[in-house]
């Protein structure tokens, strides 16, 4: 059974852990401090969940979008980073950061996340750069939100990024190239508008 999404009453908040009561049954989840501290006890939430299956233990972790979900899966597509880095990368930058790092090369960025040194994260820019983003499990991002969180919008933004990469890509712009240049034009044309963005990064490859 994989568990993708939870919706239902925040229980209890731990350190590191989230329990959300889902009509009577209590679900354990591990979180990162960025999800805790916008949701409350007592508050309905909807949580994006990724289950992990071991020998050991089914192990769930939340996340406040299923961007963030989408990218704690493929951090761990890099060698040596396990559940812990890719959560702790997610609750010390966003995805939109996250991007922008993996396609400017500045492994620095990740650098703030506890625990991820330089060779890791110079690994993750590296191993990761030249691959198209995340999507959801059924091609989209799910925009359900957790309470307190602006997930949608979150999803929106870096959506748009996606999309503008895709069609530099489709174009017959190298995936890396493509996402340098959408990398460095939001950070004048914004990343609201895709059409606008594209328009941006185009300027960009052509200089």
């Amino acid at each position: 059974m994989i568990i993708g999404r939870l919706t239902g009453t925040v229980a209890a908040l731990g350190t590191d852990n989230i329990l959300i009561d889902v009509n009577g049954v209590g679900y354990v989840c591990m979180a990162g401090t960025r999800l805790l501290s916008r949701v409350h006890v007592g508050e309905t939430s909807v949580l994006h969940v990724e289950t992990k299956v071991s020998e050991a233990a089914i192990t769930l972790y939340a996340f406040g979008s299923d961007e963030e979900r989408a990218w704690f899966v493929r951090l761990q597509d890099v060698h040596g980073v396990a559940g812990k880095a890719a959560m702790a990368i997610l609750d010390a930058i966003t995805p939109a950061e996250l991007m922008d790092a993996i396609a400017l090369g500045d492994a620095s960025v990740l650098t703030r996340a506890k625990g991820v040194g330089k060779k890791l994260a110079e690994r993750i820019t590296g191993e990761l750069a030249g691959k198209p983003p995340p999507m959801g499990r059924f091609g989209k991002f799910e925009t359900a939100q957790v309470a307190g969180l602006a997930s949608a919008s979150v999803a929106a933004t870096t959506g748009v990024r996606s999309e503008a990469i895709s069609a530099l890509a489709n174009l017959g712009y190298a995936q890396s190239d493509a996402a340098r240049a959408v990398a460095s034009a939001a950070k004048d044309a914004g990343d609201d508008d895709v059409s606008l963005l594209i328009k941006a990064a185009l300027k960009e490859l052509a200089r």
